[in-house]
């Protein structure tokens, strides 16, 4: 299988994935990086990696489904199975998710529904929630809405500071993203309703 990670800052997800792919933690290809933004960091681990890379920006196009149709139109061409979302910070249109239809997972800093949107680790936080925690999901056309994949909760400290927090919250990610991708390449992941279940052998494919 090959994939693609779309990254659009500094990319810290982005390496544990890349060094997960390197260990074989992950058996598929990573062929490719993807950004909106030529000033994030993740194109430049990619290089380092010397892996392909694809950066489009939104500003060069008048319509986000313009822009969608031109990334889905490279991804064909170059076979990519299935997307990774590594701190993309920009909704996915329908069409793109159309063209990927569970093929598509993202990690969100919080314990979905709650704390949607980018600041999900500074909003758990404010609350004053006493738990929050990370969790990878399908994407599907609503923001932080897909089917969940998996998630771990992390209780807030008394004396915590938002420092702390978001760097407890990153370590999390780094150990629990490359698992729920590996379940997804060894087709383990099974949608039913609004669940996934984890199976212990591959679905049976049509």
């Amino acid at each position: 299988m090959k994939f693609a990670v779309f990254a659009s800052g500094t990319g810290t997800n982005l390496q544990v994935i890349i060094d997960a792919v390197k260990r074989n933690e992950i058996t598929a290809e990573l062929a490719l990086i993807f950004s909106n933004n030529r000033k994030s960091l993740a194109l430049k681990r990619a290089e380092e990696a010397g892996i392909k890379t694809l950066c489009l920006e939104p500003k060069d196009y008048l319509a986000p489904q313009s822009y969608d149709r031109d990334i889905v139109i490279y991804l064909k061409e170059h076979e990519i199975d299935f997307v990774v979302l590594a701190g993309y910070m920009k909704l996915l249109t329908p069409f793109f998710v159309k063209e990927f239809p569970n093929k598509i997972i993202n990690i969100h800093p919080s314990l979905l529904p709650s704390f949607k949107g980018i600041s999900g680790i500074k909003d758990a936080y404010t609350y004053g929630a006493k738990v929050t925690g990370v969790t990878i999901h399908f994407v599907d056309d609503k923001m932080d809405h897909g089917e969940i994949i998996m998630q771990e909760s992390l209780k807030i400290k008394e004396n915590e500071t938002l420092e702390s927090l978001t760097e407890r919250i990153h370590a999390l990610e780094h150990k629990m993203y490359p698992k729920a991708i590996q379940l997804f390449v060894e087709n383990r992941l099974k949608i039913q309703g609004r669940k996934v279940l984890v199976l212990d052998k591959p679905a049976k494919t049509v």
